[in-house]
């Protein structure tokens, strides 16, 4: 039920008011009795922010309800008013049909594993603990908690210059970063600044090919940088002065170093580029790696060592501030680099970067071909990691086989510091990959006919 940003999908098909109302029943059935609320920009949400309260207060919480606001916004709320969870209905990065439902602890960060299986017994189970008349939950709206963000955005960066900035808000809910950076001097422009859950100025994911037209203002313009958040602002990227799209691997470099000192570490999901390693290694520092998912990365930033946590996609997490993915904070922190240390270009360039390599190939049976290249993998490699995917750490290079959450493929994922070596890891990860698929496929059949066993070969390395 909960993937790791929580529940995804096609509004009216897999998530619906029927679904909304039973996690509400389930989270206050659970003993949270105090539950921050809140959903982004699109339509559907106000329905399913109607069925989810009424199944939190049917089974006796309180309710504070923060309206439609940035996740993070909503993220920093439950830990502010004491509440002892948060849910934001927001399909975040996701197309306009989708809609989801993502879960905050007391602290502020995205329920852990156990946490969220929890809920999904209870639902599964039908085991929920609706109250008598006199025993359900009240409701109290928050019409500060965007005003309260940006303060503490305020109060966390110090700007010596007043950089100008395109912000490009997606559509979506991180019109509060035009705000703040308004309020601390900078010449601000926004692109598809008015709310709409259609998102029709952009797909809502921000990426290189998305930002297209963020990035063409910048460079007719004297804009020092732009910045862009998806639909629910836990996101944020960024272009350069020149209109480049800043690449994501650089920008989690740009701000591990600049957190990070001697002997502290940062936290970085499996396939990180070796450009953080290198980053970090300069000042002393080091990455710790996590599944892919920034809820594992906000998990390892509760360790005392690091002091940030940050994901390619576009998740950036500064743990002193907040455990969730900030992207106004971000954007603000950008901002601050620039100003302190900028151009934006220059400090992109001082970022080495090394050829990665990325395919991806159609399996029926993830589960059954990972198992098979663990083990061929294992049987090659001395360096291995299995905590979410294969991973094989090479002194020159490395790969990663990992299989996708969301569609039938297996993805392949290779960086070494040359083109040529790159190349060979990914074709020596690719025929793993191969063989693996061939053997689960072989066994599949046999059983079928006569429960057999495959005969299971290895060929030689070809790294």
């Amino acid at each position: 039920m909960f993937g790791t940003s929580g529940i995804r999908g096609p509004v009216g098909e897999e998530v619906t008011a029927a679904l909304a109302l039973s996690v509400g029943r389930a989270v206050a059935s659970d003993g949270y009795d105090r539950v921050v609320v809140g959903r982004d920009v699109r339509e559907s949400g106000a329905v399913l922010i109607d069925a989810l309260t009424a199944g939190l207060r049917e089974c006796g919480a309180d309710v504070l309800e923060a309206g439609v606001a940035a996740t993070p916004t909503i993220a920093r709320t439950v830990s502010r008013t004491n509440a002892d969870a948060g849910i934001v209905v927001t399909a975040s990065h996701n197309p306009a049909p989708d809609n989801g439902i993502k879960l905050w602890d007391a602290s502020g960060k995205a329920f852990d594993p156990e946490q969220l299986e929890a809920i999904a017994m209870r639902i599964d189970g039908d085991e929920y603990d609706p109250q008598a008349w006199d025993g359900q939950g009240s409701s109290e709206s928050l019409a500060d908690a965007t005003d309260r963000h940006a303060a503490a955005l305020r109060e966390s960066v110090s700007l010596q210059e007043s950089p100008s900035v395109v912000v490009d808000i997606g559509n979506g809910t991180g019109g509060i970063t035009a705000r703040v950076l308004s309020e601390l001097g900078c010449d601000v422009t926004t692109l598809n600044g008015q709310q709409d859950g259609s998102f029709p100025g952009r797909p809502s994911e921000p990426t290189r090919e998305t930002l297209a037209e963020l990035s063409a203002l910048v460079a007719a313009t004297d804009a020092d940088l732009g910045v862009a958040h998806d639909g629910d602002a836990d996101r944020m990227q960024a272009v350069d002065e020149t209109g480049t799209f800043v690449p994501k691997d650089v920008l989690l470099a740009l701000f591990a170093r600049e957190a990070a000192s001697d002997g502290d570490a940062v936290a970085a999901p499996v396939g990180t580029s070796m450009a953080v390693d290198d980053a970090l290694a300069a000042v002393g520092a080091s990455v710790t790696r996590t599944r892919v998912g920034d809820g594992f990365v906000a998990d390892r930033t509760t360790r005392p060592d690091v002091v940030f946590g940050g994901e390619p996609s576009g998740a950036w997490i500064w743990p002193t501030e907040t455990p969730c993915p900030d992207g106004p904070l971000a954007a603000c922190k950008l901002v601050e680099l620039v100003a302190d240390r900028g151009p934006l270009s220059a400090l992109v360039e001082r970022v080495e970067t090394y050829p990665i390599r990325r395919t991806s190939l159609e399996v029926a049976d993830k589960t059954a071909v990972m198992d098979r290249v663990d083990d061929r993998v294992r049987k090659r490699y001395d360096d291995v990691d299995a905590l979410d995917g294969v991973y094989v750490d090479l002194d020159d290079g490395w790969f990663l086989v990992r299989a996708s959450g969301t569609e039938p493929l297996v993805r392949v994922t290779a960086e070494a510091r040359d083109e040529s070596r790159a190349e060979r890891l990914e074709a020596a990860a690719v025929d793993v990959l191969e063989q693996a698929i061939e053997a689960a496929s072989d066994a599949g059949r046999q059983s079928d006919h006569d429960g057999g066993r495959e005969a299971d070969t290895i060929t030689p390395d070809r790294p």
